[in-house]
């Protein structure tokens, strides 16, 4: 499955009291480079997000922002001090006894004593906070992951379309090629006797000689090379896999074996038709950029 570089997901709820939101976009780059922004107070999540997406996700520039906000600030909680505020009622009961004076103490005239009451910070539980991200993470993920797969999908059915086409002018080149060599080599045997004249030629030399610098034009290796770098491209494509870097060092192979028959060429037909290979090729090498 050949998925694009390219991709965009988010996923937003509220769950319990919190309410939470994901998204993740890439583009294109030549390995995985994951830029993380997650709230400050909420920083233990970073490491278990990257984790999450270097398992799903191998290359791209992938940007994920996560937000988490409380729908109702629960973070305070305020605990009074029972021995503290026993000692203020023992207190005042005294001085009610001693001066005959009326106790009318209540819980509201206690609160002027504000050491009674301690107000803490609720910690929030890191674990389940985790479990409630890691869920919103996964299916923003699962929209990221799609859009990547119908890109990839249209760069795939191009990239394969190319290829055809190179097989196709790769087996016009093969026809023409043994029918240019010949054609070489006579005009080479026809130059020689036309410059030595009325001299005696060793014909059994002459042919030998020539049919070595024609061979030296063979491009017979360089094509079985180049056919089969097109089947195997055609294989790692079928991969359920990411196929980006395989393709790109197959591709650099195949414009090796196309510049070699183009430099050994003296066929215009096949110098043309060079010329569209590696015009295709150059077309599949930017499309290759494109896919993980």
């Amino acid at each position: 499955m050949t998925k694009s570089m390219t991709g965009y997901g988010r996923a937003v709820k509220t769950i319990d009291n919190f309410d939470i939101s994901v998204e993740i976009k890439s583009v294109n780059h030549r390995y995985a480079d994951f830029s993380l922004r997650v709230p400050r107070h909420y920083g233990f999540l970073e490491e278990h997000i990257r984790s999450y997406l270097k398992e799903r996700i191998s290359r791209g520039k992938v940007d994920i922002s996560v937000t988490v906000r409380k729908s109702v600030d629960d973070s305070k909680e305020i605990l009074p001090n029972i021995a503290l505020a026993k000692s203020y009622i023992d207190a005042f009961s005294r001085i009610s006894d001693e001066f005959g004076i009326q106790n009318d103490i209540t819980v509201t005239s206690l609160t002027r004593f504000s050491e009674i009451f301690e107000i803490t910070h609720k910690e929030d539980d890191e674990d389940e906070l985790l479990s409630r991200v890691l869920t919103l993470t996964e299916e923003a993920v699962e929209g990221f992951t799609a859009m990547r797969v119908r890109e990839g999908e249209k760069l795939a059915a191009d990239m394969l379309m190319r290829n055809r086409i190179i097989a196709e002018e790769l087996s016009k080149i093969e026809a023409l090629a043994p029918k240019a060599v010949i054609e070489y080599r006579e005009k080479i045997e026809a130059r020689i006797k036309e410059l030595l004249g009325d001299a005696p030629i060793d014909e059994n030399r002459l042919l030998t000689e020539t049919a070595l610098y024609a061979d030296r034009l063979s491009v017979t290796e360089e094509i079985v090379r180049l056919k089969s770098h097109i089947v195997e491209f055609d294989r790692i494509m079928a991969q359920n896999e990411p196929v980006g870097r395989k393709l790109d060092f197959l591709l650099q192979e195949m414009n090796r074996e196309i510049n070699t028959i183009g430099s050994k060429s003296n066929d215009l037909e096949i110098t043309r038709i060079v010329v569209n290979i590696k015009s295709e090729l150059e077309k599949i090498r930017e499309q290759i950029q494109n896919i993980e």
